[in-house]
């Protein structure tokens, strides 16, 4: 038997406990984790110091080290997270209705954990404990392989996430970590049907478009985030300046962040060299077609295959349009359907905008940085679903739950 199908069954059994849990045991546990994580700050921050080096070595990009690296103030927000996942209502129970059939049926839909959840993901070690957190207090248990640049951190922060499960008396084998982190069991864990429900990807769009290839585990599919921005002709330059940056530098490497800067050609002469300015002196490097770089010889030549794809770095994407047709055509065409915006000082063109471009996430002047469950204030988040089924946008508890009809009857017969 494999070490993986051996998780699977400690898995399923545990999720046959998690999901008849009370509230207030679930709640109980997570503030127990919360503490085992700051308790073991000092052991989690040594383990991730290995993992930095390691990737320091391998010539990592400084955007992406910063996903990777952890110190005392991000692990107390990884804490807090947890902290902040108990004091969400639960969902596990919630009736959403019952209704009587002329038979005399009581039919109801009741919300109930999914199971087992997988997750697969990549450099971010917070991801070990958010997921962790959202996947216990909707009452599944969870599976997690990160990726082998974050495998010390990983270890330590799981094992004291198990640890704080077993100082509270329930079962560790709620959260397991898949340690052996070649391709090869990736692949095992996406067809591991007997005992994952759902398989869920946080990473790049390498990883994404691996997993939904290969699984044969129904997939959840959390996209890459090439985000666009659209300043309109009729726009106010300094918001538009103001949000692009936030857009672009706040945090690179995030899937939130702008990858793409759409320009009205009616402001261009104007607002470029005004935007360029500011991103220039925040360290962005701007790339763009033969056309811009007419414009701009400091303009950098972007390929074809660029403009489908994220950067998650000081680089934007930048291209000049007619119009807001051409806006959303581009953005449709080319955008992964995660976060989209438009600054502009036009109702109609805003209402356009919102219609018509297919995003999970679709801003009138604000920073595309917004699309995250805490900051659209549905607490933490597994990840933001750019597909339609079942869930679209941040996902939080509600997403990781499915429904249970429930019929009472008193000896119906068909």
């Amino acid at each position: 038997m494999s070490s993986l199908i051996s998780l699977g069954k400690k898995a399923k059994e545990a999720s046959y406990i998690l999901g008849n849990l009370s509230s207030k045991d679930k709640n109980d546990a997570l503030y127990a984790m919360a503490d085992f994580l700051i308790e073991n700050s000092k052991v989690i921050i040594e383990a991730n110091k290995k993992d930095l080096e390691t990737s320091r070595i391998k010539g990592t990009s400084e955007s992406m080290l910063d996903r990777l690296a952890l110190n005392e103030a991000r692990i107390e927000g990884m804490a807090n997270c947890l902290r902040q996942v108990a004091a969400l209502e639960d969902p596990v129970g919630e009736v959403l209705g019952m209704w009587t059939r002329p038979n005399g049926l009581q039919i109801g839909k009741k919300r109930v954990p999914m199971g087992v959840i997988g997750i697969i993901y990549e450099a971010r070690p917070n991801v070990t404990s958010d997921a962790a957190g959202l996947c216990f207090k909707s009452g599944n248990a969870v599976i997690l392989r990160g990726g082998s640049e974050a495998i010390n951190s990983n270890k330590a922060i799981a094992e004291a996430l198990r640890e704080g499960l077993k100082s509270v008396g329930l079962v560790e084998d709620a959260v397991q970590l898949v340690e052996d982190t070649s391709r090869e069991v990736a692949t095992e864990m996406m067809k591991l049907n007997d005992y994952i429900d759902v398989l869920i990807p946080r990473g790049g769009a390498g990883l994404i478009k691996a997993v939904v290839n290969n699984a044969t585990v129904p997939v959840i599919e959390t996209g890459t985030g090439n985000c666009h921005i659209y300043v309109d002709e009729d726009c106010d330059f300094e918001m538009a300046k103001n949000i692009i940056v936030n857009a672009k530098t706040s945090r690179p490497s995030v899937c939130n962040a702008a990858e793409k800067l759409l320009i009205n050609e009616k402001i261009a002469g104007k607002f470029m060299p005004i935007i360029f300015e500011a991103l220039r002196e925040n360290g962005v490097e701007i790339r763009g077609d033969e056309s811009l770089k007419a414009l701009d010889d400091s303009v950098i030549l972007a390929s074809e295959e660029e403009w489908y794809n994220e950067y998650l770095d000081y680089t934007i994407g930048v291209k000049i349009i007619k119009d807001i047709d051409e806006a959303i055509n581009h953005i449709n065409k080319f955008g992964s359907g995660h976060s989209e915006a438009i600054v502009t000082k036009s109702y109609e063109a805003s209402q356009i905008f919102l219609q018509k471009v297919n995003a999970a996430a679709v801003y009138v002047n604000a920073s595309t940085r917004f699309t995250d469950g805490e900051e659209l204030g549905f607490g933490a988040e597994i990840g933001i679903s750019t597909q339609k089924l079942h869930a679209r946008g941040p996902m939080g508890l509600k997403e990781l739950t499915t429904i249970k009809y429930i019929i009472f009857g008193n000896g119906q017969i068909r």
